[in-house]
């Protein structure tokens, strides 16, 4: 709770301290207020750090905190009304008519009546915090200094196929699943292997060292993987067993076609299946799948991890497979592996025999080794090593199945900032896959990112240095890069249990039987029905809806009329024909989730008055006819993910868009321009990627403008034959483009000469399954800072152009399925 505090008074105090309120607060007579307001906040804040330490022995310190998050909360609203008037100031003075005008002025929101409010809100919580700070004396906290900032530590980062130097102690393991896989049966064509242990084990890293053995690639015609977790859904189990093994499906085929591809799919082949973390206690529904499983070849092998040995005992068909701790010599090797740069252990035995301590208190579970070892990472300070040693926190009960204490220990240790972000992770489901660049968006849209030392850094760079920073501490696994040079990763199950104990009380999951807290601000939506309903009309204070599930236009009108200080609005996958024009009321919203709503036509015009909006996806619906004609107003606008039926994306359709740094475009047939008369636009753009636009045949944008563009994909659009943009004649060309990815562009030949102006900066180049594309251009030895080259399925192409060693910086060359190219 401490945390959240702390974090929502950085954000009251940088409003605060802003030049927009330096502005308001003299010209509308409030000086004197926020003055007291941001002294008084100031004062709380330097005590939040020995709170957050005493809470969890002090009952009436942590009620305390509870209240004090409230006030805080309800100052971050007031303030944040004046940021939208601001906003919604600038978009009428750039774009108002006279009429609308004038319109503004007789409303019931015009700048005098607004003045009169303003003044009287902001008294009224000055005065609720100066009462709550008034208490906070009787507790006797200490003033302490504030987190220190972030350090990076740099190390490789991990993706989602395990490298066997990586997984310590289980050699034994391995070859005894391996040869359980490899054993015939003659009684049944398909068997279930149960892996069973504890969490935090490595059953999953297990299971991917014997997935990916030669032996068992060789051995098994087809293999899928699949994350069942807690949601044993049969139909949904399906689609993905069918996606794991490359079959395109429909979303919209019914139950008896996805049966029937699953049947057709394995029906001729010895197959193994993973299915990875299963919670299932119902034989039934495991019974109704593994009717659909028998029909392969004989030899086939289902492989099943799970915590819960009464799972294993209603799937498995052999002995049940229990994995037991690594040994402490494992152990051992793993933490010096990790925490310890090359050789350097030897240089602080000191260090070494505390950490032999270390290791002994984590007995022998893997991921409590790895996450203390990250913790500990180029740490030299005896005193640092010695606190994690002798933290209280080893001493407290444990029962089985409990959180580890070394999870609780390695949250402890997190800055306040990233407490607050890790503890938002929780609305999302378990083995769920995250993208960066979302959820640095939802951390965005709450205010969570803060800049570091003071520095004009972008949001979008400080949220990826978070990311980061919760990968190398390993409270993130599974982490690969995509095509487009996002990040994506999961949360370790155990490491997600953590964020919803740390969370409970401000972030709650709904259904059915969920009871939740009056106080609570953050919910996903799990299930709809009247006890849903009956339980969000106790609720006032609510930030953040996801709908994970269908709900009626009913439910959404509410939320919308009770909710009035909504940040975030996720209503992807659902099937909402119209939205209400009610929604451009939600002036605090910054994070608004349309994505795939395939029966959507258009947008109210309401939406535009959305001036707070940062984030607006609307990719995946295809009945788009067209964006809102005022779409510039929403002058705030970073990130846009847009599908619609347009015929060219202009500047009378797209608005000026000033603030975008992200934008995809994808799945629109008609496209055939980009970025007519958008001169001088788009100047902050960051990341352009356009996918599967199969009629898009011209880019007019002048790329000499795009001076802040980092990455550009273009994916599937078999139309488009040229990348060419005006301003490519202009010699001193000064662009800063990292990665370019081309990939299915049947009529392009040759790369687009504007891509010299990025000599100095581009570092990833990627051409895929581009039929026509013959040559690559001379000057490709001056791209100096180039490090990764990958040209795949480019059959026309037959030679390198000279001078390739040059590439100084290059250190992965990839080239596949460019005959000409190899025989030469």
């Amino acid at each position: 709770m401490a945390a959240i505090a702390f974090g929502v008074a950085g954000k009251v105090l940088e409003q605060l301290g802003s030049h927009t309120f330096q502005e308001i607060s003299s010209a509308w007579g409030v000086r004197s207020d926020l003055k007291k307001l941001e002294h008084t906040v100031s004062a709380i804040k330097a005590v939040l750090c020995d709170a957050e330490e005493r809470q969890a022995s002090d009952q009436s310190l942590r009620t305390w905190l509870g209240e004090l998050k409230d006030v805080l909360n309800d100052a971050e609203n007031v303030l944040d009304e004046f940021q939208y008037r601001v906003l919604q100031k600038e978009a009428m003075k750039r774009y108002g008519s006279t009429k609308k005008k004038v319109c503004y002025f007789f409303s019931s929101s015009n700048p005098l009546v607004f003045h009169i409010e303003m003044a009287h809100k902001i008294k009224n919580v000055r005065e609720r915090v100066d009462a709550i700070s008034g208490n906070k004396d009787k507790f006797n906290l200490a003033q302490g200094h504030e987190p220190s900032n972030i350090k990076i530590h740099k190390r490789d980062m991990t993706h989602s196929f395990v490298d066997p130097s990586n997984v310590i102690g289980r050699d034994d393991d391995r070859k005894e699943i391996i040869r359980l896989l490899m054993n015939p049966n003659d009684r049944r064509n398909v068997n279930v292997i149960p892996i069973v242990g504890l969490g935090g084990l490595g059953k999953t890293a297990l299971a991917k060292l014997v997935y990916n053995d030669k032996l068992v690639v060789s051995h098994f015609q087809l293999r899928m993987w699949v994350c069942a977790s807690e949601d044993f859904n049969v139909t949904s189990l399906i689609k993905e067993i069918l996606k794991s093994a490359l079959v395109k499906i429909d979303e919209n085929f019914n139950v008896d076609e996805l049966q029937f591809r699953l049947r057709e799919l394995l029906k001729d082949n010895k197959f193994l299946l993973v299915l990875d973390d299963v919670w299932n206690e119902d034989r039934n529904k495991w019974m109704e799948l593994e009717d659909l499983l028998l029909g392969g070849c004989n030899g086939s092998k289902i492989m099943v991890t799970t915590r819960n040995s009464s799972v294993a005992t209603i799937m498995g068909t052999v002995p049940t497979y229990h994995l037991d701790g690594l040994s402490y010599e494992d152990c051992m090797s793993l933490f010096k592996k990790l925490a310890f740069k090359e050789g350097v252990e030897k240089q602080y035995p000191k260090l070494l025999e505390i950490g032999n301590d270390i290791v002994k208190k984590c007995k022998g579970v893997p991921l409590a080794v790895r996450t203390l070892a990250s913790l500990l990472y180029s740490k030299v300070d005896e005193r640092e090593w010695t606190s994690v040693r002798d933290n209280e926190i080893w001493r407290l009960k444990q029962n089985e199945g409990d959180i580890l204490p070394v999870l609780r220990l390695s949250y402890n240790q997190l800055p306040f900032h990233l407490k607050q972000c890790f503890a938002y992770c929780s609305l999302f489901p378990k083995d769920y896959v995250f993208k960066s660049s979302l959820l640095v968006q939802f951390w965005m849209a709450h205010g969570l990112l803060q800049s570091l030392d003071n520095e004009k850094q972008q949001l979008e760079d400080i949220g990826e240095l978070y990311i980061r920073e919760l990968m190398s501490r390993s409270l993130l696994q599974d982490v690969y890069k995509d095509a487009m040079c996002d990040y994506n990763f999961k949360m370790h199950d155990l490491v997600h249990d953590l964020a919803i104990s740390i969370a409970k009380g401000e972030c709650s999951v709904v259904t059915k039987m969920s009871t939740l807290a009056t106080e609570v601000c953050h919910l996903s939506i799990l299930e709809s029905g009247k006890e849903v309903t009956t339980q969000l009309e106790r609720l006032s204070k609510v930030q953040t809806i996801i709908f994970k599930t269908e709900q009626p236009m009913s439910i959404l009108k509410s939320c919308i009329s009770r909710f009035k200080y909504l940040r975030v609005l996720d209503l992807s996958n659902s099937s909402f024909e119209i939205l209400p024009n009610s929604i451009g009321s939600l002036k605090h919203l910054r994070y608004l989730d349309l994505t795939r709503n395939g029966r959507i036509k258009q947008l109210p015009d309401s939406i535009c008055k959305l001036h707070s909006l940062q984030t607006l996806r609307l990719g995946g619906c295809n009945n788009l006819e067209r964006l809102p004609r005022g779409i510039r107003d929403i002058i705030n606008l970073r990130f846009l993910v847009v599908t619609t039926k347009h015929t060219c994306l202009s500047e009378k359709t797209m608005g000026c868009l000033d603030s975008l740094r992200f934008l995809l475009i994808r799945d629109c047939e008609n496209l055939k321009c980009l970025f007519e008369g958008m001169e001088r636009r788009l100047t902050c753009l960051r990341t352009l990627v356009v996918l599967k636009c199969p009629s898009l045949t011209s880019l007019s944008l002048s790329i000499k403008h795009l001076t802040a563009l980092e990455t550009l994909g273009f994916e599937d659009c078999k139309e488009l034959g040229s990348m060419e943009m005006e301003g490519e004649d202009n010699q001193d060309l000064k662009l800063s483009l990292q990665n370019l990815i081309i990939r299915g562009l049947p009529k392009l030949e040759v790369l687009p000469q504007w891509l010299q102006g990025s000599a100095n900066t581009l570092q990833l180049l990627w051409i895929g399954e581009c039929e026509n594309f013959t040559t690559l251009p001379e000057w490709l030895p001056r791209l100096k800072s180039l490090h990764t080259l990958t040209i795949g399925k480019c059959p026309k192409l037959s030679s390198l152009p000279e001078g390739m060693e040059a590439l100084t910086a290059l250190r992965q060359l990839v080239i596949e399925g460019c005959p000409h190219l190899s025989r030469k």
